[in-house]
């Protein structure tokens, strides 16, 4: 089936009198601030790794194995986080989810900073892992459910912002203090436990949080719904809105939507969900996470020094966060589906060049240099198009009453792929080289590049209500 339909997007959403053009209220602002510090504590908890691994790996004799557990265990948890978190989510309201996976957040950094053996540090990891994949599901939704339709793009990707931004964080800390502590045992445990302070704040401000105003409607708590609303909008647009919100909210309920059983049972939905498998797989094979939790491990083999590159990975953190400015910038003015195409094949082809600079050139600075910045540019497409367009997508694409859930089961996929990645990439680096590594990617990128072209929806410019209905059509 082909769900392309490229025109549809251009139709403009709805703005409602009363509403200044692109208008953002102070609250909304707030709250998207406090919400994306899960996805601060995503990015930190997922990147801290990457310069930890090697003081780590010495502390706590890791081999080539438990080297791969300990960084794929908290992929592992992000995997039954995901389908959890999201089906907690649906069922006891996103504010709610949030504010325990921040409990989770702040025990899984403690455990991992004061783990005296591997066993601790992979349970600790796992517990941070449920804790990114509730985040990676319920804080996207509680943006997409809350934001006007014309800024649903950039307010969502402000989450990919702070993840990345996270990332950097944690690049840049690890530097200064593998600088500052030299060899001295235990420095990965300072890098470990600064992931602390942005999960105490995320409690705190969740708690002075609304909840979503659709979770609210799709539970019939119309009134509630509506005072949230005005919050964010003017009086005019949120009973113009609260009015699409709550027919849709009946007909969902008719329909009982909101579980495994209606998922097997509506074929459309089931159609659905394999195209969100697809945006989710598509995201992971392009190897971005080999690049997060092993970017040091890469350009050392390149030539650099550990040190070097240590600093050096911190122009990945760098080129991160501004090309997903560049991406939050694009997407509300180009459509979904082509940056996905452009993203991707970006990332091919730069995957494509590592390999090749890695085979080709001899070990020492130019091979060094030209690794890095092949991974720079390679980051640059991941980041500006891929990612922020992949969560914004899984974010919007799935009906109101098992929207969580929905983008829980997609982000399993996800996950998985990307535990199967980590725990896969060291052992095939050491057994076939990471010039073949990469090109291994680069035939997954191919494949990736036919899907989007053949199966991937626009969503721009419409309601999550209208986005709804054009779903149910097209897919049944």
């Amino acid at each position: 089936m082909d769900v392309r339909d490229d025109a549809m997007a251009h139709t403009a959403p709805p703005v409602h009198p009363g509403d200044a053009p692109r208008q953002v209220t102070h609250r909304l602002r707030v709250i998207t601030l406090i919400a994306t510090f899960g996805g601060l504590l995503f990015g930190y908890d997922t990147g801290v790794i990457n310069g930890a691994l090697p003081y780590m790996r010495d502390d706590l004799g890791l081999s080539p194995l438990t080297e791969g557990m300990v960084t794929s265990s908290l992929l592992l948890g992000a995997a039954l986080g995901a389908v959890v978190g999201g089906k907690l989510s649906d069922a006891r309201g996103r504010r709610r989810n949030i504010l325990l996976l921040a409990v989770l957040f702040f025990l899984g950094a403690l455990g991992a900073t004061l783990a005296p053996g591997t066993a601790v540090m992979i349970v600790a990891r796992f517990v941070l892992g449920l804790a990114v994949g509730g985040a990676s599901v319920t804080v996207p939704v509680y943006l997409a459910e809350i934001s006007p339709a014309e800024r649903r793009g950039a307010l969502v990707t402000r989450n990919e912002l702070m993840i990345v931004s996270g990332q950097l964080l944690a690049f840049t800390s690890n530097a200064v203090i593998a600088h500052l502590g030299g060899e001295s045992g235990g420095v990965w445990r300072w890098m470990l436990v600064i992931a602390t302070v942005p999960a105490v704040v995320l409690w705190f401000g969740m708690l002075v949080m609304p909840e979503s105003p659709r979770w609210l409607a799709a539970q019939g708590r119309f009134s509630d719904a509506f005072e949230v609303l005005k919050q964010v909008r003017s009086t005019q647009r949120a009973e113009a809105e609260l009015s699409e919100v709550s027919a849709l909210a009946v007909k969902d309920e008719q329909e009982k939507l909101g579980g495994w059983k209606d998922l097997r049972a509506t074929p459309w939905l089931r159609r659905l969900m394999w195209v969100g498998f697809g945006i989710a797989v598509v995201q992971q094979i392009t190897g971005v996470n080999t690049i997060m939790y092993y970017g040091t491990q890469i350009l050392t083999d390149a030539g650099f020094a550990s040190e070097g590159a240590l600093t050096a990975n911190i122009a990945n953190g760098v080129i991160s966060v501004l090309a997903t400015f560049a991406g939050i910038w694009l997407l509300g003015r180009v459509n979904r589906r082509p940056m996905l195409m452009i993203g991707q094949i970006g990332t091919t082809c730069a995957l494509l060049l590592i390999g090749v600079f890695s085979y080709v050139m001899p070990a020492g600075d130019g091979r060094a240099f030209a690794v890095l910045a092949m991974t720079v540019t390679f980051l640059a497409f991941q980041q500006g198009a891929i990612s922020p367009v992949t969560w914004l997508m899984l974010s919007e694409i799935f009906p109101t009453r098992m929207r969580a859930f929905g983008m829980g089961i997609a982000a399993v996929v996800l996950w998985l792929t990307n535990f199967a990645i980590g725990l896969a990439f060291p052992s095939l680096v050491s057994g076939v080289g990471i010039s073949n590594t990469f090109f291994v990617f680069v035939a997954l990128g191919l494949l990736a590049i036919a899907f989007v072209k053949r199966y991937v929806p626009e969503t721009r410019g419409r309601s999550l209500e209208a986005l709804e209905a054009e779903l149910r059509s097209r897919f049944s």
